[in-house]
C-alpha cells in the first residue's frame, strides 16, 4: 500500500504542475481569472493545508468588485465539484471557510448568494468517495463532514445576519446588546437554535487514524474550534438576554428555550475538545448561565412517543406537544442559497 501511496502521491504532483502550467498559459493577466491562485491552494499533497500566500490571493478579490469577488468563488467552486481527490476537495472546503472567517463583504456576499441563478446546493458533497487508498478514504468522510458543517454555518450566518467570527470588540458586543434588547423572544429563539444546530454538527467532526493528513484534519478542527467559541459567545449574550426577561417568557417559548439549553449541555464534553481547552469552554460562566437560565425558566421532562414526536411533561400538569424540538425554526429558515445574508455592517465581525 506504500508503493501505491507513492504512485498516487506523483500523479498528483505531476497534475498539479500540469494544471498550473496550463492555467498560466492560458490566463490572461487584464481578464478576471483566479484558476491559477485557486490551483496552487488546492494541490493533491494530502499533508499539507493551503499555504496562507495563496489563500491570501483568492481573499484579495474581496477588495475588488462585485464581479472579481464572483469569479473568485466560481474558481474555487469550479474546483471542489471538478475533483476527485480528497485532499483537493478539502482544501476548496478550507478556502470556502477562511472566506466566511475573513473575507471581504463583497466576497462574503457572493459565496451567500452562490450559485447566483439557483440550482443544486453547491456544497452538497455527502456522495462524496475517493477510493485511491485508505488515507484518501478517510479523507472522504472528512470531505462529506466539512461540506455539511459549512452548509450549516452559512444557514446560521443567514439567520443571524452576519458571518461568525473568532472575536468581538467591547463596541460591537454593547451594539449586539442594544440589538438582542429589541429582538421578540421568538426572534432570539431562532437565533438559538441556529447557533446550537451549528454547534450540534461541529461535535461530529471525524476522527483520524492515519498521520498523513494530520496538518488538514488540525487545521480544520482549528477553524471549527473558533468558530465554536465565537458561537458560544454569541449564544452567552442570547441566553443571558433571556435571563433578563425571564419574567416575561410564556410557556411556549419556556419549552423550546429548555429544549435548546438541554442541546447545549449535552454537547459540553465534546466542545470542550474542539474547543482545545480555551477558555471560553472552561471557565464555567456560561455553562453557569446556561443552569441558572435553565432552573428560572422551567424543567420540563421530555420524551419522545412511537410516533417519534416529542412529549413534554410538566410537573403533574401534562401537556403533549407534537412536533420536532426544531419544528418551529425549521419554517423559517430561508430555503436554498440564492438569497444574500442580511448584513448589517456594525454587527459585521471581520
Amino acid at each position: 500500500m506504500g508503493k501505491i501511496a507513492s504512485f498516487s502521491d506523483l500523479l498528483g504532483r505531476i497534475k498539479d504542475r500540469a494544471s498550473q502550467s496550463k492555467a498560466a498559459l492560458v490566463s490572461n493577466p487584464k481578464t478576471l481569472s483566479f484558476h491559477l491562485p485557486v490551483l496552487r491552494a488546492t494541490t493533491h499533497d494530502p499533508s499539507t493545508p493551503p499555504h496562507h500566500s495563496h489563500v491570501a490571493a483568492v481573499l484579495s478579490a474581496g477588495n475588488g468588485s462585485r464581479v472579481t469577488a464572483a469569479a473568485a468563488v466560481e474558481a474555487v467552486m469550479d474546483r471542489l465539484h471538478t475533483t476527485g481527490d480528497a485532499s483537493v476537495a478539502l482544501k476548496c472546503l478550507i478556502i470556502v471557510h477562511e472566506v466566511a472567517r475573513h473575507g471581504g463583504f463583497i466576497l462574503q456576499d457572493q459565496l451567500s448568494v452562490f450559485p447566483a441563478t439557483g440550482g443544486r446546493n453547491y456544497l452538497k458533497l455527502s456522495g462524496f468517495r475517493d477510493e485511491k487508498s485508505p488515507l484518501m478514504w478517510e479523507l472522504s468522510y472528512w470531505v462529506r463532514w466539512y461540506a455539511l458543517y459549512l452548509e450549516q454555518l452559512l444557514s446560521s450566518c443567514r439567520i443571524l445576519g452576519f458571518f461568525l467570527s473568532s472575536t468581538s470588540s467591547a463596541a460591537q458586543r454593547d451594539d449586539e446588546d442594544e440589538k438582542l434588547s429589541s429582538l421578540s423572544n421568538t426572534d432570539i429563539l431562532g437565533e438559538i437554535d441556529a447557533l446550537v444546530c451549528l454547534l450540534e454538527v461541529a461535535c461530529k467532526i471525524p476522527d483520524l487514524t492515519l498521520p498523513q493528513g494530520k496538518n488538514l484534519a488540525e487545521e480544520i478542527t482549528r477553524f471549527v474550534g473558533e468558530d465554536c467559541i465565537s458561537s458560544i459567545d454569541k449564544l452567552f449574550s442570547r441566553i443571558n438576554e433571556f435571563r433578563q426577561r425571564s419574567s416575561d417568557i410564556g410557556f411556549g417559548d419556556s419549552v423550546e428555550l429548555v429544549c435548546a439549553l438541554k442541546r447545549i449541555e449535552s454537547s459540553r464534553e465534546k466542545l470542550s475538545g474542539i474547543c482545545c481547552g480555551k477558555r471560553v469552554c472552561v471557565d464555567g460562566f456560561f455553562w453557569d448561565l446556561v443552569s441558572e437560565v435553565k432552573g428560572m425558566v422551567g424543567e420540563f421532562g421530555m420524551d419522545y412517543g412511537q410516533n417519534g414526536k416529542m412529549i413534554v411533561n410538566v410537573g403533574k400538569r401534562g401537556l403533549a406537544r407534537m412536533g420536532t424540538q426544531s419544528a418551529r425554526f425549521s419554517d423559517r429558515v430561508i430555503p436554498g442559497y440564492v438569497d444574500s445574508v442580511r448584513f448589517n455592517h456594525q454587527h459585521f465581525l471581520l
